[in-house]
């Protein structure tokens, strides 16, 4: 059977780790990358930059499948954009979930999501649109995480924490059961969080106790 093609919208370094992630989930064949007027024809992994936001158009009407490849760390605004643009044009947005990462079949993925190597899903977590998993990240049991966020590598939510919209939790931060994190917040690296945070905190632990 002919695997159905996954325009890649992003043609950064988290692009070739989307790579690896969607040539071992083994459902769809990378048709292309979508990436900057000066990316035009380079080559990621072996997969050619085939076209920029303008062909997006033309692209749905022969691969209707798309995921955003686009790293987020400061802000969520340009996956949120593409995210936006990519509905608009009409493209399907799978969730990706590499082989080796565990995900609940009592947990839910949103459209876009994509878990990586090594992560733990459990039960009754809810993931939102948009969503990066990152490598060997552990999100606990009834944590909510919505949509457009990246969870980054190694970082551990614990039990009924809740994330909003937008947000970036750093590689090996612990955020403590419980715990809600507002909207388009940004955990650093390596940080515990023991109290709930606001929308738009830019948390470096300094204050934590």
């Amino acid at each position: 059977m002919t695997q159905p093609g996954l325009i890649l919208i992003g043609a950064g370094g988290h692009a070739h780790a989307c790579i690896d992630v969607i040539e071992q989930h083994g459902i769809y064949q990378i048709a292309g990358l979508v990436g900057l007027p000066s990316e035009l024809h380079a080559k990621h992994l072996g997969y050619e930059v085939i076209g920029t936001d303008s062909d997006l158009p033309q692209l749905v009407k022969t691969c209707p499948f798309a995921l955003i490849t686009l790293g987020q760390i400061q802000t969520p605004e340009h996956r949120l954009r593409l995210y936006q643009l990519t509905c608009q044009f009409g493209f399907e947005m799978p969730a990706i979930i590499s082989p080796s990462a565990f995900v609940s079949r009592h947990a839910a993925l949103g459209a876009g999501t994509v878990v990586m190597h090594g992560a733990v899903v459990n039960a009754g977590v809810s993931i939102g649109n948009n969503c990066i998993i990152n490598s060997q990240a552990l999100i606990e049991h009834d944590v909510t995480v919505a949509d457009h966020c990246h969870i980054s590598t190694g970082a551990i939510l614990n039990g009924n924490v809740d994330v909003g919209s937008g947000c970036f939790v750093g590689s090996g931060s612990v955020i403590k059961e419980g715990i809600h994190i507002g909207a388009r917040s940004v955990v650093g690296m390596s940080l515990a969080v023991r109290h709930d945070l606001p929308e738009q905190c830019r948390y470096t632990g300094q204050k934590d106790s």
